[in-house]
């Protein structure tokens, strides 16, 4: 038996707003066949996929199927998420889960490599998380992709949401990014979450090259209210707001293009290395 994703719906406390780019560039047909491709053998390797009312119900069901020592050190570890992050991932769609053991978390993602003027790409060294811990990242623009949203939609909402208040608020931002024609390049990935101990997961990346104008020089930070709105309303979701950790500030540097290397193939299996030398945040 098979349970497909929730159907979109409007968050009740409108987080993250689906920006969607008035002339957005297409970067091809292909995207729609790679995700219904990926839909498809998602269907034949799973028999169904979970579904929880509350992140209390989630916690346990994920507890009789991953290891004790992983599962106790969500929210503890320094840079990791907990139960309530998850729940919020599968109550909006963003993520789904297995019903296996040990489950598999599927996400697709969007990642853009900002290309500055000199040539440089600018990548994200940490973030400060909500927790006053900090998770070491050294990788470009990454973001979970919406329910229904198209790569390019994703990538002008992601920068709109990390890197927009570097520009106080102002309306344009997306007259600013440019998506670079002919580098979209899409993949699938499987490896354990960092986020989540213990978790394996699927990924579906898609990655662009892309300008933005008027982006500082030096390294720099931004504010991201992760989920925005406010809500009195007491509800299942307005509490696991309250308790999941959330990014605070993402901190932005310029490096050589020589330092990252963009998705490549050994001769194994596929891997993504985003820094060789310094860190690799995907255990290459």
């Amino acid at each position: 038996m098979f349970l497909g994703p929730s159907p979109p719906h409007t968050p009740l406390l409108n987080r993250r707003n689906n920006h969607r780019p008035p002339h957005a560039t297409v970067s091809s047909a292909l995207p729609d066949l790679f995700l219904a491709a990926f839909s498809l053998l998602f269907l034949w390797s799973s028999d169904k996929l979970a579904r929880f009312a509350s992140a209390q119900s989630l916690s346990d069901w994920l507890e009789s199927r991953l290891p004790s020592d992983s599962f106790a050190a969500w929210g503890v570890k320094p840079g990791t998420k907990n139960v309530h992050n998850l729940w919020l991932e599968l109550s909006d769609g963003e993520t789904s889960l297995a019903d296996s053991t040990p489950p598999v978390r599927t996400v697709n993602v969007v990642t853009v490599r900002v290309i500055g003027e000199d040539g440089k790409v600018l990548v994200e060294s940490h973030q400060e998380l909500s927790d006053g811990s900090v998770r070491e990242r050294f990788r470009p623009l990454s973001e979970k992709m919406k329910p229904e949203e198209t790569p390019d939609e994703a990538v002008f909402r992601a920068i709109k949401e990390e890197l927009g208040s570097i520009f106080n608020g102002e309306n344009d931002v997306g007259e600013r990014i440019k998506i670079l024609p002919g580098t979209y390049s899409r993949r699938v990935e499987e490896r354990n979450s960092l986020s989540y101990p213990g978790l394996p997961a699927r990924y579906a990346l898609h990655s662009v090259d892309a300008t933005v104008r008027g982006l500082p020089e030096e390294d720099f930070c931004t504010e991201e209210k992760e989920y925005g709105g406010e809500s009195k309303e007491d509800s299942e979701e307005t509490r696991a707001v309250g308790k999941a950790v959330t990014v605070k500030r993402h901190y932005w540097k310029w490096v050589s293009p020589s330092l990252v290397f963009w998705p490549h193939r050994s001769k194994s299996r596929l891997v993504t290395c985003w820094h060789v030398s310094v860190f690799c945040p995907w255990r290459c």
